[in-house]
């Protein structure tokens, strides 16, 4: 195989390689080119990357170059950030995503997802043999013969909702935000929860949202989707309609839940703004998009 420009993203421990050189993008330990030595590489070949690594997965190609993840989480942190010849450290990708350019973050991404899946699954639910790595690593098959069974990458399917009340009195639009008990503190979002069996994506809004808050919705309308490997999720994000508007909140999920109207979004800070009394989500966010796009088409009314 030619390596030349090969590309390799390093995985350890569910954690990313993030060059502190240049967070703002695609981090150049990612991108590991042949010849050793040659200049401007960051990396060692990617062939010795990847043997220095377990698990192997193909994730395409990409300009015509090869895309792999590889597993480091056997060796060392240590170890690992040496392998991949980088200055930068192993951080989570959630927290390092906004500093990074969307096309770097979606490959670390997918690459996270995919090494999570095969550790989760290295051995057959059916007979508890060992699996085996099939077809460039998107598929798993059990080693035991009279079994053979295939496992092949799962998402789970979750909702994401922007809760609105039009009142009928000539009161402004409101939106139901909630601060969820996760850092910063101060940041107000949408709310979430995942599909059960069984249930359609506009009952799992309903029921969420009545479990979070109390409140009932009468309709939900798809709005986009975000793929979310935190560990394998997949963000399907809604607007809702609200019949009622008294809150109350379940505090095993929520610290806070409000209702406000686009006027006073308008004057929330950024995520990350520790100054700011209610801040937004962050900007990559898919929760993001919902309370933009809401609170846009109320202020273009």
């Amino acid at each position: 195989m030619n390596w030349d420009d090969t590309r390799v993203i390093p995985v350890w421990r569910d954690l990313s390689l993030i060059d502190d050189g240049d967070a703002a993008s695609l981090p150049s330990a990612v991108i590991c080119r042949d010849p050793a030595g040659s200049a401007g590489s960051a990396c060692p070949p990617a062939a010795d990357l990847l043997a220095a690594g377990g698990e192997i997965v193909f994730l395409g190609m990409e300009e015509d170059r090869a895309v792999f993840a590889v597993d480091l989480s056997d060796l060392e942190e240590e170890e690992a950030v040496a392998a991949a010849g980088s200055r930068g450290r192993f951080q989570d990708l959630w927290r390092a995503g906004p500093s990074i350019d969307a096309r770097g973050s979606a490959l670390m991404a997918y690459a996270r997802g995919m090494l999570y899946w095969h550790r989760q699954n290295r051995y057959c639910g059916r007979c508890g043999h060992a699996t085996e790595s099939r077809e460039g690593g998107h598929r798993r098959r059990c080693a035991n013969a009279d079994c053979a069974r295939n496992a092949f990458p799962r998402i789970d399917p979750a909702v994401i909702t922007l809760v609105e009340y039009r009142p009928d009195d000539g009161q402004p639009p409101m939106c139901l935000l909630g601060n969820h008990h996760r850092p910063p503190p101060n940041v107000f979002s949408t709310l979430s929860g995942y599909a059960e069996p069984g249930e359609s994506l506009e009952e799992t809004v309903a029921r969420e949202v009545f479990e979070e808050v109390g409140v009932r919705v009468s309709a939900a309308y798809y709005q986009a989707s975000q793929p979310w490997p935190f560990p394998s999720s997949l963000m399907l994000g809604y607007r809702a309609r609200a019949e009622t508007t008294a809150i109350v909140v379940n505090t095993e999920e929520l610290v806070e839940a409000r209702w406000f109207t686009a006027e006073e979004v308008r004057g929330f800070g950024e995520w990350g703004d520790g100054s700011a009394a209610y801040a937004l989500p962050r900007r990559d966010s898919i929760a993001r998009f919902l309370v933009d796009s809401w609170v846009s088409e109320v202020t273009a009314r």
